[in-house]
């Protein structure tokens, strides 16, 4: 049965269309608007492995905030949807992630209960890309992601001096996890509940 879903989402701020396959081969055709923020989420696709489409319309002569914040919910929801019961798939995963100096460690589980843990002290620096993508907004879109995805997720920044090198670390990093968190290798759910939810 394949693993994919595809979600609309509009509001007064974005319009927002989402499809991916959990069990694509890391293609993706990304649009947000804000270039750094494509960027990160091409990592997520080629990194996860997942076929990943996005095309985003967002307020941004206000901030870039809003279509950041509302890409990640429904990539997240659409993380969801596609797992459906999450029967066989492995649910933990953890590594330690580097680029160059920088060094981020994440841990997951796809509990159903949303938790997020970072841990990620970024050094000053001033927005990336243009529109600008504010450093500070990679905690809130890798945050919205998790929770709308129903996910526990620990990120610990472990060393880093360059923001682009810590925050690219933690998306590849996250997108290794889910990775092999999705992978199905039973037949199961992962659970002495007997639901993920």
């Amino acid at each position: 049965m394949a693993r994919t879903a595809q979600i609309t989402r509009n509001t007064k701020e974005t319009s927002i269309d989402v499809s991916i396959n959990l069990d694509g081969s890391g293609k993706s055709t990304i649009s947000t608007g804000i270039p750094f923020y494509d960027h990160m989420l091409e990592q997520l696709a080629r990194h996860g492995g997942f076929d990943l489409t996005i095309a985003a319309q967002g307020d941004l002569h206000i901030d870039t905030h809003h279509t950041v914040e509302d890409v990640a919910i429904v990539v997240g929801e659409a993380i969801k949807m596609a797992l459906g019961d999450k029967a066989g798939v492995r649910r933990f995963a953890s590594g330690l992630y580097p680029l160059d100096e920088a060094l981020v460690e994440i841990a997951l589980d796809l509990s159903g209960r949303p938790f997020v843990e970072w841990n990620v002290e970024l050094p000053e620096c001033l927005p990336l890309g243009n529109p600008a993508f504010d450093p500070s907004l990679a905690e809130h879109a890798i945050s919205s992601l998790a929770t709308s995805a129903a996910m526990t997720l620990h990120v610990n920044l472990k060393t880093g001096r360059n923001v682009h090198h810590i925050i690219e670390a933690a998306f590849k990093g996250l997108a290794r996890c889910l990775r092999d968190a999705v992978r199905v290798e039973s037949s199961g759910v992962p659970s002495t509940k007997g639901v993920l939810a």
